[in-house]
Formats: structure tokens, C-alpha cells, sequence
């Protein structure tokens, strides 16, 4: 593929960037070129992850950052305009999640849980916007989940989170509209994933964790992620069928799906291999800075996960099918109608 022209680069930051969806998101800005300011808090994780974007043809920048930190988040984005420039893209990705019933939790975790995972896509919004609002243009990017929606049970700190992050871009939206501002403001709303969060999120489970099936490669998400950075005027992307039927069922039958998650979501996210109570956990600290292992985009369910989604597809091209879907339906009217005339007319060459 040939690199594009240096001019047309744009500088992107992706927070979470070091493993799963956010090293996955680098790579896909890498390609077209781009320069990528990866933050994350493991050093291994980010040492693969800038040496992956330069491999892909884009520019590195390795920020070691806890995304809960806001005065350290402000630095890294100063740091990126002050040796790039202008930020035009802040992908907000970063975050963890604890495994359990929850009884079983800790106001401590549920605490680190919720300052990670949705103050930090808090701190990454204000840093962005003191610097893209003064200036009327830029993009930002909310990577959420269809847990932004609908909660299910033994990830209540991860879901309650979530739907955090739905309401406070829906009331930030909002406001961008009423500052009749060019800054941009979309939300990607993700399926279950093959990424390495199931090799070190804290569980209390007896079994291994999975996400809950059907499961789509990371790629399928950076692929949706880049796509709304360069048409961010959708509001919101859904990604995977999985994720559409998990919204449409909630909206329709609420009840009804609190009690299949009842009865199926507990098996659904594990394993049959038992829970290692010894594993590294990225709860506190970074799991890859336990043994300095680079955990990557992909988890262990490569045979498992879908490497496309279809209904992406029909979500980038939805202009297209509603005009083909519109067309359609009119030749069918105007069939229909001519059916109906030829039946009441009496045709000369009918006799």
C-alpha cells in the first residue's frame, strides 16, 4: 500500500493503545499514514505497540500514562501538540473491569474500575476539547460497548461504567450542537471481542473468563472506530449483529432478556478450563509490566471469532442500501399498480 502524502497525515491519539481494540485502532490509523500517540500504562505493551505503528507506515509517539490521572492525560495531550501540533483525533479506548457477583466486589475495585474506565474517557474528552474548541475543528471518539445499553450480570462495575460514558457523551453532544462548534462527537458501540483483557482482568469466577459469544476479531472494531473518525457525524455506530439484537431485544423486551442473561450469561462468560487465582490482573498496575510480556491485539479465541461483520458493512453503506431499498419498493408499488390497471382496463389486444 502506498503511504500517503506526509500533508495529509493526521495526528490521532488512542488511549488504551498498548493491547486488544486500542493497539488494533493504532495500527489502522498507522496505515493510512497517520501519526499515533499510543498512551497506555505498560511499558512492554507500548514499546510493541509505537514499534507497530511505525511498522505500518505511520508515526510513533509512546506516552506512558494512567488514563485515571487527569493532570497526567492534560501533559501527554500538550506533549502531542507541542512535538506534532494540532490534535485531530482522540480515540477514548482505555479501560478495566473486574469479573464477579457483586457481593463479591470491593468498594475499592469498583471505585478504580469507574475512575479508569469512565473518568479517564472523561479527562481524555476535557483534554481534547481545551485544544480542539478554541480552534473549531477536530474529532472524538467514544468507544463504547452494547453493555453501554444493556448491563449483564458479573460485570456490573464494567456496565455501570459504560452507561456512564452513554449518558455523559449524549449531554456533551448536546452541548457541542448548542456551540453550533465543527468539533465532532461519535460513539462506537462494540460486540464481545477477541482481545487479551480476558488473560488479565481481575475474576472472581471459578472459571476462566470469555466474552460472551458470538466473538469478533479487534481488527472488526478498529476497522469501525477509523470509519466514524472520518464520518463522525453520525451520532453513534452499532458494530456486529449481536450488538443490534442486544439493543433491539432490550428496547422491546426488556424483562424478557434480564431473564435469559439469568439463566445463560453466568456459563456464557466462562470457560471450562478452571480460574488460575495466580494470573496477573491490570486492575492496579499493568499486567504486562508483571514479566514484561507484550499481550498483543489478539486474545485466545482466534478459532472462535469472526474476522468480519456484515452488519458493519450495511452500517458504512446504509445510505446506499436505504436508496436500493427505496428503489426497490417504488418498482414494486409501480408494478403493483400496473397489475391492478391491466386487471380493470380492457386491453385491445385482449379481445
Amino acid at each position: 500500500m502506498t503511504k500517503p502524502d506526509s500533508r495529509d497525515a493526521k495526528v490521532v491519539v488512542v488511549t488504551g493503545a498498548s493491547g486488544g481494540v486500542g493497539r488494533a485502532t493504532a495500527r489502522r490509523f498507522a496505515a493510512r499514514g497517520d501519526r499515533v500517540a499510543v498512551l497506555a500504562r505498560g511499558s512492554s505493551g507500548l514499546d510493541a505497540a509505537a514499534e507497530d505503528v511505525e511498522q505500518a507506515g505511520g508515526q510513533a509517539l509512546r506516552l506512558e500514562v494512567d488514563i485515571a490521572d487527569d493532570a497526567a492525560v492534560d501533559d501527554a495531550a500538550e506533549r502531542v501538540e507541542r512535538e506534532w501540533g494540532p490534535i485531530d483525533v482522540w480515540v477514548n479506548n482505555a479501560f478495566t473491569s473486574v469479573l464477579a457477583r457483586f457481593t463479591e466486589m470491593k468498594p475499592a475495585e469498583y471505585r478504580r474500575v469507574t475512575d479508569v474506565t469512565y473518568h479517564g474517557y472523561v479527562h481524555g474528552t476535557m483534554a481534547a476539547l481545551r485544544r480542539m474548541l478554541p480552534r473549531d475543528r477536530g474529532t472524538i471518539v467514544q468507544v463504547g460497548s452494547a453493555l453501554a445499553y444493556r448491563g449483564v450480570p458479573l460485570q456490573t462495575a464494567y456496565c455501570g461504567a459504560k452507561h456512564a460514558i452513554q449518558g455523559f457523551t449524549e449531554s456533551l453532544r448536546a452541548e457541542l450542537l448548542h456551540a453550533r462548534t465543527a468539533v465532532r462527537l461519535t460513539m462506537v458501540q462494540l460486540p464481545g471481542l477477541n482481545t487479551p483483557q480476558f488473560r488479565w482482568v481481575l475474576s472472581r469466577l471459578p472459571r476462566e473468563t470469555q466474552p460472551m459469544p458470538p466473538i469478533y476479531q479487534p481488527e472488526v472494531a478498529a476497522d469501525a472506530i477509523v470509519y466514524a473518525a472520518e464520518r463522525p457525524r453520525r451520532r453513534e455506530y452499532w458494530v456486529g449483529g449481536s450488538t443490534v439484537a442486544t439493543l433491539v431485544a432490550n428496547k422491546v423486551a426488556p424483562g424478557l432478556l434480564d431473564r435469559y442473561l439469568a439463566r445463560n450469561a453466568f456459563d456464557a462468560q466462562q470457560t471450562s478450563q478452571r480460574h488460575d487465582p495466580n494470573r496477573p490482573s491490570n486492575l492496579w498496575s499493568p499486567a504486562d509490566d508483571a514479566d514484561g510480556e507484550d499481550f498483543g491485539a489478539h486474545g485466545q479465541f482466534d478459532r472462535n471469532a469472526h474476522p468480519h461483520s456484515g452488519q458493519l458493512w450495511a452500517s458504512k453503506h446504509h445510505g446506499t442500501l436505504a436508496a436500493l431499498g427505496a428503489a426497490g419498493a417504488g418498482a414494486a408499488v409501480a408494478v403493483t399498480a400496473a397489475l391492478r390497471r391491466r386487471r380493470r382496463v380492457k386491453l385491445p389486444w385482449r379481445g
